[in-house]
């Protein structure tokens, strides 16, 4: 008998160890981590946004359209330049909002035709234009990222911005009659290069922009483009319908400099 409470004894001994044991393994279900059951869940948080903010540089190409409802200022294309820096504030559900500060530098020709004063039938004269335009961009955008696989995303954005322009320097070619430029003069169009931004249009352009992209890590390829939506045109007494929007498309490479 004696060997026997013995043997349960000690049976009891090695059950109430391995039970110990077995606690220290097995999760408490009370506050163990729910990535514990769900193993996918733990890289699904890896990947969940958060608050913050994001700083980029981008730089890239950029095109300007100007568009008018006058035969003798026809539309005029400028290429150039696009470089600055943006901010994006971070927000749930892969949304975030985007500001920042751009310059654009862009050039353009075009030929504007007027009637000749001098010719006995209808016939019209030329004035060569090139065109070197400045601006600052103030954008204010609404990013919905999608994520694709690791690191890789696709973006998309609308949202409008404040298209400031700083100078629109006109160099003019003409190739005019005297009666013909004196006529031009007569009614205040320049013949002589001049600032368009401080004669012939105004400064504040408000577009409204789509667009889209993707990224990697911290770099973004992105395009969008702006459509024009006030009259730049000043009023003239010879023109007092003139109209001018400006409209832009761009490509461009971003890098973001602070890590998530």
């Amino acid at each position: 008998m004696k060997s026997e409470r013995i043997v349960i004894v000690a049976l009891c001994l090695l059950a109430f160890v391995y039970a110990k044991a077995q606690d220290k393994h097995a999760p408490d279900l009370q506050i163990a981590d729910n990535s514990f059951f769900d193993p996918t869940k733990k890289q699904a948080e890896q990947n969940e946004y958060h608050f913050g903010m994001e700083y980029r540089l981008e730089a890239g190409y950029a095109q300007n359209e100007q568009r008018t409802r006058s035969l003798s200022y026809p539309q005029l294309f400028l290429h150039g330049v696009r470089i600055g820096a943006t901010f994006d504030f971070l927000l749930p559900l892969h949304f975030s909002l985007q500001t920042g500060l751009l310059y654009t530098g862009t050039f353009g020709k075009h030929e504007q035709h007027w009637r000749s004063m001098t010719a006995q039938t209808v016939h019209t004269e030329i004035v060569k234009h090139q065109v070197a335009e400045h601006n600052l961009t103030v954008p204010l955008r609404v990013y919905y990222v999608i994520p694709l696989w690791q690191k890789l995303n696709l973006f998309f954005y609308t949202g409008p911005q404040l298209h400031i322009g700083l100078a629109e320097k006109d160099r003019l070619t003409p190739d005019l009659s005297d009666k013909t430029a004196a006529w031009l003069e007569e009614i205040g169009i320049p013949t002589e290069d001049y600032d368009r931004m401080e004669i012939d249009r105004t400064r504040a352009n408000i577009q409204w922009g789509l667009g889209g992209g993707i990224e990697w890590d911290c770099f973004r390829l992105q395009s969008g483009y702006d459509f024009g939506l006030n009259n730049l045109a000043r009023k003239k007494d010879y023109a007092p319908n003139r109209y001018m929007s400006e409209w832009g498309w761009f490509i461009s490479f971003c890098y973001r400099i602070n890590n998530k």
